[in-house]
């Protein structure tokens, strides 16, 4: 057996900014050509893990470690950050903060020039890096003008560059749609097979991850390993649900039917598990069981788009004929895939962008006359990337500017503040600058700035990209419950599990048009559907499949009208 690439014995690190550590008694190795997936709630120390094997820690973020820490056979304490990045390459969430060149190829050159590679042999590795991430038509553009994907893509290209021994990617799926997410996770799956590196990703999606093979998950709460198992072995467990992890849809389906999961049933993925006889009987009873009952009464619009056009100055048809109705007290996702858009469209409801044909009414009012400032009093907007919206240094001043702006009684709003950082899990940092957050946690605070406003319509995009399964939860239910109280809500999403949950109806948007309006069980068990707009189909179609329930829409909506009861959603 060969040794360990990266090995961790009773490590412990706290950094200097705080009174308690991190990190607890950490003992992980991992070994040349593993896959190794890490999950766990926010602030359990995945990132810090993480810092600790890319070298951050102790180079960017100081602190006071114990224990050891090795790095391909070396003591990490001994190794400068230049000496890290030679054997591990990190891809970080968030890819606009890893881009340096003002070109694809010039980012993918950085780490080479460097390291002073000379031009002929530099471009030959650039072109093959570029190659084996299908960039290579994509070298003389600049990072900003890609996809989501693309911008992904990219990244590996630059830290594969340098043939590292380790490759790191810190939550790829978080701004990838659906479809671009699946082959992000079919993309590193090969780039192993072709390097050999061991893989290490932090997700949160977990059942897509499992969409390829993984040796171990590493499984931490409160800066420890609670776990660190084979996928079956892990899966067949509670602790995943017992901890904030989102186990897949598939498996809680058949718990909910009385189906026990156990480690020979293989419930790694859905392609792999076996099912008895008697657990097929189990699901079909289950089904059968419930009944849906059908929404009644008649709905008043708040929203309504007729013909709506827009086309960018360079030329490029962003949206075109777009026609559909929004209305009071919905809860409505819109999907695609990425740039079909979808945050365009938001930007024209808000004002943002003019359209260039096309009517919208707000409450039976044209909005062609309102401000930006008159449309944001009524419609709330939480913009994708959290950076663009944050413009103070305090979380606290931060979520109280709209209301500052307004000239809200200031007792009023501390009270909202304060109400509104809880609900969003943000408490713990009210006094915290905002520089000193995560990605998610920045997110989360853009969220409560606008959800403190109580706008009579919200429009989220990607509300909980980034975010584990139990802060997700709560800011979803938060939004539902606002819901219920007369906000309608509209999110841009590239999470089939959030639209499930708790969309009551599905927009699909393909290359600037309306393809589908229908309800999200009907939507994610469309194969034609799916395909053309890149989203993914829910693990609960082929479990239907399996069990022999041709309406697999119906057996969608009967999981989750249970999920709702039992969960009290």
């Amino acid at each position: 057996m060969e040794n360990p690439i990266i090995s961790f014995e009773k490590f412990s690190f706290k950094y200097n900014a705080q009174a308690k550590p991190t990190l607890y008694d950490i003992d992980l190795s991992i070994r040349p050509g593993e896959k190794i997936l890490i999950a766990g709630p926010s602030g359990c120390g995945k990132s810090t893990l993480a810092h600790c094997i890319n070298g951050l820690v102790p180079h960017s973020f100081a602190g006071e470690s114990s224990g050891r820490l090795s790095i391909d056979g070396k003591d990490s304490a001994k190794l400068s950050i230049f000496d890290v990045s030679q054997v591990v390459g990190t891809v970080l969430q968030d890819s606009d903060g890893q881009f340096i060149g003002l070109t694809v190829a010039e980012d993918i050159a950085f780490a080479l020039e460097n390291a002073c590679i000379g031009e002929p042999e530099l471009h030959e590795l650039v072109l093959k890096a570029a190659q084996s991430v299908n960039v290579a038509g994509h070298l003389a553009h600049a990072p900003t003008e890609l996809s989501g994907g693309q911008k992904q893509r990219v990244s590996m290209a630059g830290v594969m560059v340098d043939d590292v021994k380790v490759l790191l990617f810190d939550e790829p799926l978080a701004n990838l749609d659906p479809a671009t997410g699946k082959q992000a996770i079919e993309l590193i799956d090969l780039i192993q097979k072709r390097t050999g590196a061991a893989v290490i990703i932090i997700e949160h999606r977990l059942e897509d991850v499992l969409h390829r093979h993984v040796d171990r998950i590493v499984l931490m709460q409160n800066g420890r390993i609670i776990a660190d198992e084979a996928p079956d072995r892990l899966l067949s467990s509670r602790l995943l649900k017992e901890n904030g992890i989102r186990e897949p849809l598939y498996l809680t389906a058949l718990r909910y039917a009385g189906v026990e999961i156990k480690e020979d049933m293989q419930p790694r993925s859905m392609g792999s598990i076996r099912l008895s006889e008697e657990d097929v009987e189990k699901v079909r009873a289950w089904y059968s069981f419930g009944a849906k009952t059908e929404e009644k009464g008649e709905k008043e619009p708040l929203l309504e788009i007729e013909d709506l056009s827009f086309a960018y100055s360079r030329g490029h048809q962003a949206l075109s004929d777009i026609s559909l109705r929004i209305d009071k007290g919905e809860i409505v996702a819109i999907v695609g895939n990425n740039g079909a858009g979808k945050s365009t469209l938001s930007k024209l409801i808000c004002g943002f962008e003019t359209a260039q044909s096309g009517k919208m009414l707000l409450e039976g009012e044209d909005m062609a006359g309102l401000s930006i400032k008159e449309r944001a009093d009524r419609i709330g907007y939480v913009m994708q990337n959290p950076n663009q919206m944050i413009s103070k240094v305090l979380i606290r001043d931060e979520v109280a500017l709209g209301l500052r702006t307004r000239g809200v009684d200031e007792q009023e709003i501390q009270s909202r503040v304060d109400e509104t950082l809880k609900i969003c899990g943000l408490w713990p940092f009210r006094s915290w600058p905002v520089s000193a957050l995560s990605y998610g946690q920045k997110k989360r605070v853009t969220i409560a700035s606008i959800l403190v406003l109580r706008p009579k319509m919200i429009i989220l995009d990607e509300p909980t990209a980034g975010l584990d399964y139990r802060n997700y939860t709560e800011i979803m239910e938060f939004l539902s419950l606002l819901n219920k109280q007369g906000v309608t809500v509209v999110m841009i999403t590239h999470d089939m599990h959030l639209m499930l949950e708790y969309a009551h109806r599905a927009l699909v948007i393909n290359d600037g048009r309306l393809i589908a309006d229908s309800s999200c069980s009907r939507v994610l068990t469309d194969a034609q559907l799916i395909e053309k707009a890149s989203l993914k189909e829910t693990s609960l179609y082929p479990l239907a499949l399996r069990c022999g329930i041709e309406d697999a829409s119906a057996f969608v909506e009967r999981f989750i009208d249970y999920e709702r009861e039992v969960e009290g959603k």
